[in-house]
Formats: C-alpha cells, sequence, structure tokens
C-alpha cells in the first residue's frame, strides 16, 4: 500500500474516464499517483510536509478548484497545485496563479506540458521539505522542549528559515529571541553571508543604522528594540525596506528583536507604525517559560547534565521536593534563568527565588547531632530551602525529630515562614 509520503501526485477530477486517463500517464511515466473524484478526501490526505505536486481539475461538484486552491494553501502556503481548466476559463485560472497556484494547463491536456512541470517542480517540493525538516532537527536542539507553543513554533521557523523574508521576534528577555534570530540565518540561503548585531539604544542617528547596515550587506541584521531608534532612522529604515520590495532584491535581511508586545510601542508612538507592519510580515511571539511549565523539568536536567560533562563529574541527584519547588517558581528571567540554576546546582549551589544557598545534600552522611555547631544553621536552612519550609520533610531529611529540630531552629532564629514559596499574582 502506498503511503501518503510516498505518493508523489494527487490528481483530481469528478470525470473518472478522464481520471483513469491521467492516472495511466503518471503511472506509466513513473510517477506515483493518486487519483481522486471526490476533492474533499484530497484534503484529509494532505498536509504541510507532504512532499507532492496536486493536480485539480477547476469545475467539480461539492468543492472547486478554486475552494481546494484555498484549502490546500491553509495548509501550507508553499505546496504546489496545477490547475486544469477550459479554454473558456483561462482568465480564472490566471486569477488562480495570482492566488497561488503553481500553473495551469488547458483542456485538452498535452501530456508532454503536465511531465514537464512535474518534472521540474516535483524534486524542488522534496529538496524544500527536506530542508524543513533539517531546520526543525537544528530547531529543536538549541529550543527545548515539547510544550504546544514551543512545537509550533519549531514548526514555524522550519518554514520562515528557507525564506529571506524579514523577521519580528518578540518575548520576554531570556526566552530564546537571540536564539531564533540566529538560527534563521545559519539554516537559510544567507548562512555564509554576514551576520551583525544591532541595538536601537546605541543608534542615535542614521548613519549609525547604515553603518550596522553596510556590516550585515549581502546577510543578516539582528536589531534589538528598534523602537529606541530615533523618529528619522526609522523613517529611513522604512524606505530601505520598501525599496527592496520593490526591486524584489534583498540586500539586508533584518530581524527585528523586541522586548514586550510591538502593538503597545506604536500606541505610544515609540515605533512606526509602517516599521512595525514591514518587519511583522513574519512575526514569532515566544511564550514566557512559565506558560511552559511541562518544559521546566526535562530543561533543568538537560542544563544540569550539560553542565557537569563540562566540570567533568557525576550529575547529582535532584530531590523531587526540588523539581517540584522548581515547578512552582515563576521564572522572570525565563529560560535563561533556567539555566544559570541548573549551572549553580551542577557546583553545589541552589539557587531560587532570590536566594542562594551552598548545597550539602550529598555531604550528609550521619544524623545532624553529628555535626559540628558552626555548620548546623546553615545545614538547617539548606534544608528548609530545599522543602519550602516543610517541617515533616526537613525532619525526615536531617533525620532529627520535629521536636528536636523545633529546638535547633529556635536556636539559630529560624522561622519555617519565611522559608515558604510565595507566589504572586
Amino acid at each position: 500500500m502506498i503511503m501518503n509520503n510516498d505518493i508523489e501526485v494527487v490528481i483530481i477530477d469528478d470525470d473518472q474516464d478522464v481520471l483513469d486517463a491521467y492516472q495511466h500517464l503518471l503511472e506509466v511515466s513513473g510517477y506515483k499517483a493518486h487519483a481522486l473524484t471526490d476533492p474533499t478526501a484530497a484534503i484529509s490526505m494532505l498536509h504541510k510536509n507532504w512532499p507532492g505536486v496536486v493536480v485539480t481539475d477547476m469545475y467539480m461538484p461539492g468543492l472547486s478548484g478554486m475552494e481546494l486552491l484555498d484549502k490546500v494553501k491553509e495548509l501550507d502556503p508553499e505546496l504546489p497545485v496545477i490547475m486544469i481548466t477550459g479554454h473558456g476559463d483561462i482568465p480564472m485560472a490566471v486569477d488562480a496563479v495570482k492566488k497561488g497556484a503553481l500553473d495551469f494547463l488547458q483542456k485538452p491536456l498535452q501530456p508532454a506540458e503536465l511531465i514537464t512541470l512535474l518534472e521540474k517542480h516535483l524534486p524542488i517540493r522534496k529538496q524544500k521539505i527536506e530542508q524543513r525538516t533539517n531546520v526543525s532537527y537544528s530547531a529543536a536542539e538549541v529550543l527545548l522542549g515539547e510544550s504546544p507553543l514551543l512545537i509550533k513554533i519549531r514548526e514555524q521557523i522550519a518554514q520562515t528559515a528557507l525564506t529571506t523574508k524579514d523577521v519580528l521576534i518578540e518575548g520576554e528577555n531570556g526566552t530564546g529571541r537571540h536564539t531564533i534570530a540566529k538560527l534563521l540565518h545559519q539554516e537559510s540561503e544567507l548562512r555564509d553571508q554576514p551576520y551583525a548585531n544591532a541595538i536601537g539604544q546605541a543608534i542615535s542617528c542614521t548613519a549609525d543604522l547604515q553603518r550596522s547596515m553596510i556590516s550585515a550587506r549581502g546577510g543578516s541584521l539582528c536589531l534589538s528594540n528598534p523602537q529606541d531608534m530615533p523618529i528619522e532612522t526609522q523613517q529611513w529604515l522604512c524606505r530601505f525596506l520598501l525599496e527592496q520590495e520593490r526591486q524584489g532584491k534583498k540586500e539586508v535581511r533584518v530581524l527585528a528583536v523586541l522586548e514586550g508586545a510591538p502593538e503597545a510601542k506604536v500606541e505610544q508612538d515609540k515605533l512606526l507604525p509602517e516599521l512595525f507592519y514591514f518587519l511583522s510580515q513574519v512575526r514569532f511571539s515566544l511564550p514566557p517559560l512559565k506558560q511552559r511549565n511541562c518544559d521546566i523539568t526535562p530543561l533543568f536536567r538537560h542544563f544540569l547534565k550539560r553542565s557537569c560533562q563540562k566540570l567533568n563529574k557525576t550529575v547529582p541527584a535532584v530531590d523531587k521536593a526540588y523539581i517540584n519547588t522548581l515547578n512552582r517558581h515563576e521564572w522572570p528571567g525565563n529560560v535563561l534563568e533556567l539555566k544559570n540554576v541548573a549551572e549553580l546546582y551542577a557546583i553545589g549551589i541552589v539557587k531560587l527565588t532570590g536566594q542562594e544557598r551552598t548545597k550539602p545534600l550529598e555531604q550528609m552522611s550521619s544524623p545532624l547531632d553529628d555535626l559540628v555547631d558552626s555548620y548546623e544553621k546553615q545545614v538547617i536552612e539548606d534544608a528548609l530551602y530545599l522543602f519550602a519550609g516543610r517541617i515533616n520533610e526537613v525532619s525526615s531529611y536531617l533525620q532529627i525529630p520535629r521536636k528536636k529540630l523545633y529546638l535547633r531552629m529556635k536556636k539559630h532564629s529560624l522561622d519555617k515562614a519565611e522559608y515558604k514559596v510565595r507566589t504572586t499574582h
């Protein structure tokens, strides 16, 4: 049985005799074809990374060729569609090409014309899907996590990286905005060309931006917070981008990185509406880590393991209570903060919610009574931080009765309430 990804051509026509002739032609020519009289059935079997070409008649009951084209383009704007039309329907076929059809052929169909189009465009489509797959692998290596939000962003990267369109990347600090910008450049056809950085706040005049553009000529410019540039400089950049669009020639690809929502910058008259329009034709919105809660634990373990490999040391055990603490944390610094916490944990420091303590957990080999007094307070504090002030768990870990633990805490003026996790609303 031929699987969807093995099919090279899906051909659709409501006339079964015509359809049989088309399929015979394609099979004789060496193509794996799937013939359908129902256009809705084609939609159910196609997907955005299907590596083939759709050939469809213009007029069909239930769903016209134009309507089918719209639905195919919703799956993947770059999925190639060839329209077959009668002589009197050429204006409609031309309109279909404007809407994204690859080409159109007139009835009666000339076999050589169809085969020529397939020979040209099918290899291009297969190569594009292969490139997308490679980009997806690269994105998965640097953008770790399996939350639905992140998977969607990686899919968007796979499609966008193969173009040279300008891009707007928005999100909080530490969410990976610059990582995405660099990835989009490295996976594009501009990968061997320059990649330059510029910061809006450091651009005091148009000449400053022009110098940055010159250093990025032929490649990509990662422009951080363009709303911080003078208005006249933003106006110049608008004219530059408009001229590139008119000429159809990309001298510099702009990868704009913003903190927060760009619409707010427009409303505050900091970002020109026309510049926002030019940059936001391809737009990435990166979620904060607190919206990717299911990624926190695997990300922490990944960063911890990588840090230990660099330090050439064994990966330490991570208590479940500490994992729970990680998952409750708000992570205002996002992935970057989590990475820093994991690196500190690898060298023996527990750091969360603004607090920092040496982690003696792996050094604990006897009950607390056997430890020297000068060390006692720090050990109790570490346990209180680790278990968020939960006395039963602290007592169990330190191998000391609750009553005795309370006496030691009183001795060192330690209050369990000060170690409980505080959440902000």
